[in-house]
């Protein structure tokens, strides 16, 4: 039964239903994978899949031929056969192995987290570019999964004369694949270097970029912010292909980008064929980090997009941490007569976060609603003040651009 397919030909999870697994470990608690699969679960819902049933397990480790054990492997079995599923969704990477026997033992379409993510980017690439990263990272991620998948891809490119001696069918496959990459990584290298012009071009400006985890509304802030119709919805990964705008705050104009969301346990394979994509962030002067405030683990997401940064040296960059829909921010209530539970950050108002560690960030910590407006005039003044004092500090003598100010930076009479 083939499981993967070729971009062009996307997994197809449209109506139709579905299970997640995941399984508890020593280093993932019941919690942390109760977090984990509502995740996956959105993002089954993002690709157009419907979840049935979540199937879990305490585990030491991962088995290496199933993933889970046999009987609970069987209770899934039953299950998949009993509710015609489609595809039985893992909550993290299979190895090729581990792809081969479930399937065996299903007879169903095997996701795993991996090539869910790989997917969904796949149904949202709009641009010839966005679509050729992706490809990429989908040529990656198969390369190591053909055994016993494909039979005749040697006809993508005629198989008279394109055999070594003695060559497998399968190594045939694989040489087909490696040259698919070699070709995409040339292809994207091309449009890198127009990319690179096209930045180089954009003037003295202050670059600032929007960052931060998927669907905290980083494109729906691009929008509020820069006036222009960035697509924006309550999906995961909404936005794929950069956006750039140019923004005027109080006569002061700079560069505003809107970038790919973060995810944990984001593909290695996508980080590497987004590289572009994620050199607006890196080249930027100045980082917006968007937060969605309301979602209850939200401190993870800030060291996930941290952790992503880290990979493609952006941390260091001089940031503003934005904690957006502050109007959704609803703090668990301890009833007065209860005596038991522990007051934790659960329940801490608005009021007392700022209390926290981050009021050891000062005035790089804003608090919005990019819906609602509130707070926002605020926002745009702190976007203000850093860009002008980037501009000041790269350009204090060369500020033609800016005739309203003198060469500090300070407002002409």
């Amino acid at each position: 039964m083939i499981i993967f397919v070729f971009m062009i030909e996307k997994t197809d999870l449209s109506f139709e239903k579905a299970v997640l697994v995941g399984i508890v470990t020593k280093d993932q608690n019941e919690d942390k994978l109760d977090e984990y699969l509502d995740e996956l679960e959105f993002l089954t819902f993002t690709a157009g899949g419907e979840v049935q049933k979540r199937f879990t397990q305490k585990m030491d480790m991962p088995n290496p031929k199933t993933f889970i054990g046999t009987g609970k492997m069987e209770e899934v079995r039953e299950f998949v056969a009993e509710n015609e599923i489609g595809a039985v969704i893992f909550d993290d990477e299979l190895t090729p192995a581990q792809q081969k026997n479930i399937e065996k033992i299903l007879k169903a379409k095997i996701l795993d987290r991996t090539n869910l993510i790989l997917d969904i980017f796949a149904q949202r690439a709009k641009t010839s570019y966005a679509r050729t990263q992706v490809e990429l990272a989908q040529y990656e991620y198969l390369l190591p999964r053909l055994a016993g998948m494909w039979t005749h891809l040697e006809r993508q490119r005629g198989g008279i004369g394109m055999r070594g001696p003695g060559e497998t069918e399968i190594e045939t496959d694989r040489r087909i694949v490696r040259d698919k990459i070699s070709l995409l990584k040339k292809k994207l290298e091309t449009i890198d270097k127009q990319m690179e012009v096209q930045r180089g071009n954009r003037g003295q400006l202050v670059r600032v970029a929007l960052v931060g985890y998927t669907n905290v509304g980083k494109s729906t802030l691009m929008n509020a912010i820069s006036k222009s119709e960035v697509f924006a919805e309550n999906k995961l990964f909404a936005t794929l292909d950069t956006t750039v705008r140019k923004v005027v705050i109080r006569n002061l104009p700079f560069l505003l980008s809107d970038t790919v969301g973060f995810i944990r346990k984001l593909p290695t394979q996508l980080v590497e064929s987004f590289k572009s994509t994620l050199d607006e962030v890196r080249e930027a002067d100045l980082l917006l980090h968007v937060v969605d405030i309301s979602h209850a683990n939200f401190e993870d997401h800030i060291a996930s997009v941290n952790q992503i940064l880290t990979e493609i040296e952006a941390l260091g960059k001089p940031t503003i941490m934005v904690f957006n829909k502050i109007d959704a921010y609803e703090p668990e209530e301890i009833e007065e007569d209860d005596l038991v539970t522990e007051r934790t950050s659960a329940h801490y108002t608005l009021k007392e976060w700022k209390k926290t560690w981050m009021n050891k960030m000062g005035n790089n910590v804003v608090f919005i609603s990019a819906t609602e407006k509130e707070n926002f005039e605020h926002f745009r003044k702190r976007v203000y003040e850093a860009v002008r004092e980037i501009h000041i500090t790269r350009f204090p003598y060369n500020n033609f651009l800016y005739p309203e100010y003198d060469k500090y930076g300070e407002a002409k009479e």
